[in-house]
C-alpha cells in the first residue's frame, strides 16, 4: 500500500456518502492521520483518551512499523494491526475504530465498541418461578459474558465465526472442549464458514436453516431456542453446542431431541418430587392436546361404542355445521386470535381480549356456528399449547392433530389409527442435527437416560439441566 491509505479506506467504505461514518482527521508526529468509525457504536470517553494520547506522541521513530507501533505505543487492550483492506472495511462497519497514518502499511484497529443495548432483564417467554432472572440481549459480547460468568472452567471455548456475504454477522460457538462431540463441532463450523447466503437478517431462523436442511414433511423443531443464560450454560456443560448470534437475544442449543425441547428450567429449580410432577404434567398435557379432539370426533362417528359412563360427551345441542368443520374453523380462529394478540398495542390488549372471549364463546354458541363441547375442547387445546416452552413444537403438534382429524373424518377408525402411525413414523424418521434419533432415549431405548428424562432425580438436581 502507498501512503494514500487514508483515501483508500475512505473510498472503500463510502464515508462521504454516509453521514454516520465519521472521518476524524488528526496529526500524529507531523503526519496526516485519520480515525474512521461509525457514529453511535463507539465509547466516546475511551476515544477521547486515545486521541489525547496520539496527540502527545512526538517521537517519529515510533511510526516506522505498524505492528511495532501497536505493540509498544498504543495504550489500549483490544488493538491489532491490519493490512487487509476488506478486513479493515468489515471492522469499521462492525463498530471497530480504525486509525490510518500516512506512510504506514495498513490500519490500527481499536475495538472501542459500545453497542446500544437494553437491560439484561428476564425474558418474557422463558420466565421461571425461581432461579436467576437475567436474560440474553442483542449484544454478542454481553451474551458470551453471561455464559462465561456461570462456567469458570478452562475448557470452555468461545469460537468466533462470521456468516452472510452482505451482513457478515458475528457468530460464536460456545462449547466445552473436553465434552463436545468434535465431529459435530467440525461439521457445524464447516457449514457456517461455507454458508453461501447473502444475509442473516433473521438471525436464528436463518442460521438454523443454514446448518440443518429441514425435511418438508417434518414440522418438529431440530434446535432449541432459549433466552436464558443458565439453561445455555447447563446445556454446554452437558456437552452440547450453544450458538450465539449478534443481534439475537437467544441461543441455539444443538443437538436437540423432543425430550430436550419439552424440558424447562423450572423442573430443576424445585425439589425432585415437585420437579418430576411439573415435568410429567407437561408431557401429559402436550400428548392430550394432540389426541383430545381426534378422539372426540372418532367417538361421535361411532356413538354406539361409547361407554355408558362417557355418554355425556355426545352433544345435546342441535348441530348446524358438521363437527369436523367446527374444529377446523376453531383451529384457524385460535391462530387468528394469537396473531391479533401479538400485534395489538398493550393499551388495547385487555379490552380486545374481553371482546374476543365474548364473541367466540357465548355468542358463537348461541348463533349456532359452534356447539359448547367443540368450544370446550378447542379451549383446552389452545391453553395446553402453552404448557410447553417451544413455539415451534406447538405448531408441530397442531399440524399432526389436523392430519389425524382429517384422516379420522375421511376413513373413520382406520384413519385415526393411520394418523397415529404416520405421526409416529414422522417422529422416528426425524433426526437431530448430529444424526441421532429425535426420540432418543426412547428410540433407541436407553433405560438410564429415559428414566432421567421422565423423573427429575436428585443426581440431576446436583448436576445440570440436560438439554
Amino acid at each position: 500500500m502507498s501512503k494514500n491509505i487514508i483515501d483508500k479506506i475512505s473510498n472503500g467504505i463510502f464515508a462521504k456518502e454516509s453521514f454516520d461514518i465519521i472521518e476524524r482527521k488528526i496529526i500524529i508526529c507531523n503526519r496526516d492521520s485519520c480515525l474512521f468509525f461509525v457514529d453511535g457504536l463507539i465509547n466516546d470517553e475511551v476515544m477521547e483518551k486515545i486521541i489525547e494520547f496520539f496527540y502527545s506522541i512526538n517521537d517519529e521513530s515510533q511510526l516506522s512499523d505498524l505492528k511495532a507501533f501497536c505493540e509498544k505505543s498504543v495504550p489500549y487492550v483490544e488493538v491489532s494491526a491490519e493490512t487487509d483492506l476488506d478486513k479493515i472495511y468489515t471492522g469499521i462497519l462492525s463498530g471497530i475504530m480504525a486509525l490510518a497514518i500516512d506512510g504506514l502499511n495498513g490500519a490500527i484497529m481499536l475495538d472501542v465498541r459500545s453497542y446500544p443495548q437494553r437491560d439484561s432483564s428476564e425474558p418474557e417467554k422463558d420466565k421461571v418461578l425461581r432461579g436467576s432472572h437475567d436474560g440474553f440481549v442483542e449484544t454478542l459480547v454481553a451474551n458470551t459474558a453471561l455464559v462465561r460468568r456461570r462456567i469458570r472452567d478452562r475448557n470452555l471455548r468461545m469460537k468466533y465465526l462470521s456468516a452472510g456475504i452482505e451482513t457478515k454477522t458475528d457468530i460464536v460457538l460456545c462449547y466445552m472442549d473436553n465434552k463436545v462431540d468434535k465431529k459435530l463441532l467440525a461439521e457445524i463450523t464447516q457449514k457456517i464458514e461455507n454458508a453461501s447466503v447473502e444475509a442473516l437478517t433473521m438471525t436464528m431462523q436463518s442460521l438454523s436453516e443454514v446448518i440443518y436442511r429441514h425435511k418438508w414433511y417434518s414440522p418438529f423443531p431440530k434446535v432449541k431456542n432459549t433466552e436464558r443464560p443458565d439453561v445455555t450454560a447447563s446445556a454446554v456443560l452437558d456437552g452440547n453446542i450453544a450458538i450465539l448470534i449478534d443481534n439475537a437475544p437467544s441461543a441455539l442449543i444443538i443437538p436437540t431431541s423432543i425430550f430436550d425441547i419439552l424440558e424447562e428450567a423450572d423442573d430443576y429449580y424445585f425439589p425432585p418430587l415437585t420437579g418430576t410432577y411439573i415435568r410429567l404434567s407437561r408431557y401429559i398435557v402436550t400428548i392430550a392436546s394432540l389426541f383430545i379432539t381426534p378422539i372426540w370426533l372418532l367417538a361421535l362417528k361411532y356413538p354406539s361404542y361409547i361407554p355408558e359412563v362417557f355418554a355425556f360427551i355426545v352433544p345435546s345441542d342441535p348441530i348446524n355445521i358438521p363437527i369436523f368443520w367446527q374444529l377446523m374453523i376453531l383451529e384457524l380462529a385460535i391462530d387468528g386470535l394469537r396473531l391479533a394478540a401479538i400485534n395489538t398495542p398493550n393499551m388495547l390488549s385487555t379490552p380486545l381480549s374481553i371482546i374476543g372471549a365474548i364473541v367466540l364463546s357465548d355468542f358463537a354458541v348461541q348463533s349456532g356456528w359452534f356447539i359448547s363441547e367443540a368450544m370446550l375442547y378447542m379451549a383446552f387445546v389452545a391453553i395446553a399449547n402453552y404448557s410447553q416452552p417451544s413455539y415451534e413444537l406447538g405448531y408441530a403438534v397442531k399440524f399432526m392433530r389436523i392430519m389425524i382429524l382429517v384422516l379420522t373424518e375421511v376413513f373413520g377408525i382406520y384413519g385415526f389409527i393411520a394418523g397415529i402411525v404416520l405421526t409416529f413414523i414422522i417422529m422416528v424418521c426425524t433426526k437431530t442435527i448430529s444424526g441421532k434419533s429425535y426420540l432418543y432415549p426412547l428410540i433407541p431405548f436407553n433405560r438410564k437416560e429415559f428414566y432421567r428424562k421422565i423423573v427429575r432425580t436428585r443426581a440431576a438436581a446436583n448436576g445440570n439441566i440436560k438439554k
